[in-house]
């Protein structure tokens, strides 16, 4: 009687090793992918802020607001040190629609000016896309 063995047989020598080497490359792999995911994903650092240029002061202009009052108001915008000298027209409009058609009182009490102050910046600021970073009232007056 003679034995042989099968190529499925347990004892066979290369068998044993394909499981080990499948294990090692979809280790390898997953190590890979991750390296990448978090290259390509990771968070970003914070940017650093802007560094302050020059200051554009605008001609004051005159506002209409409720009930026959009006507004005297100048601006001046805190550029960015990269910025080129942008046209002041855009801020001023802005500013135009944040105070047109407010009553006094929201215009004479600080915590509502400030609180519109607040909100015509940050649509200036995103209006001139870097170029501007602040916003300053020089002229406010009232009658």
């Amino acid at each position: 009687m003679s034995t042989t063995t099968s190529p499925a047989s347990p004892t066979d020598g290369t068998r044993r090793g394909r499981p080990r080497i499948f294990i090692l490359a979809t280790l390898a792999l997953a190590s890979v992918a991750a390296a990448g995911y978090w290259f390509v994903l990771r968070p970003a650092a914070n940017p650093a802020p802007p560094e302050p240029g020059e200051v554009l002061p605008l001609e004051p202009i005159q506002v209409n607001l409720a009930a026959g009052h009006y507004l005297r108001i100048g601006i001046a915008l805190q550029l960015t040190a990269d910025a080129a000298e942008p046209d002041g027209s855009r801020a001023l409009d802005a500013t135009i629609g944040a105070f047109s058609g407010l009553p006094l009182s929201k215009v004479d009490e600080d915590a509502e000016r400030s609180e519109t102050k607040k909100q015509l910046t940050a649509d200036i600021v995103e209006m001139y896309d870097g170029e501007v970073m602040d916003l300053y009232f020089v002229e406010f007056v009232t009658q």
